[in-house]
């Protein structure tokens, strides 16, 4: 009886030491043999000794040793282990991807790529090899404060290193002309508006949940004041066109959001414009014009995600299908590329691939 109970012991003891690559942990040990086993629960005073005594021994195995003495004596516990981490690469299905699916991967060239990008962007690259399709890789350029001109070749090389199937890319900054097109149509639809008030106003009316005196103005107003923002007659901050939403919303964020705004300083550094979109309506427009079917993105998106719907909505575009993933924190890593270009500047990181930081730069170094 003791020697079954040992070999039992023994045997998931190399089990939990193959399925972590470590030395097996003798509380998980017994307690496989008890839910598996219930007859020796009667015995669980004697089982810590026994469980001491193979945990020991297998712990002074090393992994190959281990793996090859479960295969020869309890080869169906090898493939259970087999079996449960096939499972466990088989993601959810995404719906409505029966005949391909074409997705994204949006990031914006303020540096290079790092584990927050990585996460996002596998997850997309999983999806269209399951599925087939294409990948577009969008280049998110349309902010000059946030370009570093470096950026754009090391986002290619970390893509390239992570072995990403990228079937074509786009530059935002090179369809700031599409953008301009489809915001004078939703103004000529009555979706948006030229707002001249200032910044402190505005928030000022939008938490009291009141219009602005620009939300009312004529659309031919409205695309006279659109153009002459594309003429240059307006500094930064003078005017933004702001798309109509639901100004009882109960987040503020989503009540008359900004589409589109002027930027003169810094100047950007593939195009000479002073007028580029926000990211929601750039996104949504890209969305549909490049026939995005699914988004996976971060739950920060949520908020996002809804903004961009009004688009979709005013346009009478089906939007994507959206998948929302829970935020990621990783201890002791930085992940901030503004702190981290803070920390190279400030000599407390070496560089871009400093093992400190969370970049795939330093991943790789």
């Amino acid at each position: 009886m003791d020697a079954d109970l040992e070999h039992l012991l023994f045997i998931y003891a190399l089990q939990n030491a193959v399925k972590h690559n470590s030395a097996p942990k003798s509380g998980a040990v017994i307690g496989t043999v008890l839910g598996k086993h219930p007859e020796f629960r009667s015995r669980v005073r004697e089982i810590g000794p026994l469980a001491g005594k193979v945990v020991a021994k297998v712990a002074a195995m090393d992994g190959p040793e281990r793996k090859s003495l479960l295969a020869e004596i309890a080869p169906e516990l090898l493939d259970e282990l087999t079996e449960t981490r096939e499972h466990s690469r088989e993601l959810p299905a995404l719906l409505g991807a029966e005949n391909g699916v074409v997705m994204r991967f949006a990031p914006n060239p303020s540096g290079p790529l790092h584990l927050g990008h990585a996460r996002a962007s596998i997850l997309n690259d999983y999806y269209v090899r399951r599925y087939g399709g294409r990948y577009v890789l969008r280049i998110e350029d349309t902010d000059p404060r946030r370009v570093d001109p470096e950026a754009y070749e090391m986002v290619l090389e970390d893509i390239e290193w992570m072995g990403l199937g990228i079937t074509d890319i786009v530059y935002q900054s090179d369809r700031l002309d599409v953008y301009y097109d489809w915001c004078r149509k939703l103004i000529e639809l009555g979706g948006a508006y030229v707002c001249v008030c200032e910044a402190e106003r505005f928030r000022d009316l939008k938490l009291k949940k009141k219009a602005c005196p620009c939300r009312d103005r004529p659309v031919e107003e409205n695309l006279e004041l659109w153009q002459r923002m594309l003429d240059g007659e307006f500094y930064e901050g003078d005017a933004t066109v702001r798309v109509k939403t639901d100004l009882d919303h109960p987040d503020p964020a989503m009540r008359d959001y900004s589409a589109m705004r002027i930027v003169n300083t810094p100047i950007h550094p593939r195009v000479d414009a002073t007028v580029f979109p926000l990211m929601n309506f750039s996104v949504a427009v890209d969305d549909h014009l490049l026939g995005i079917t699914h988004v996976i993105r971060g739950k920060d998106h949520i908020a996002n995600t809804g903004r961009q719907r009004y688009i979709f909505d005013y346009f009478g575009w089906k939007p994507p299908v959206y998948y929302h993933y829970g935020r990621m924190g990783i201890s002791g890593v930085v992940l901030s590329t503004s702190s981290m270009r803070e920390g190279i500047r400030s000599g407390v990181y070496t560089g871009w691939d400093d093992v400190h930081l969370g970049t795939l730069r330093a991943i790789a170094r």
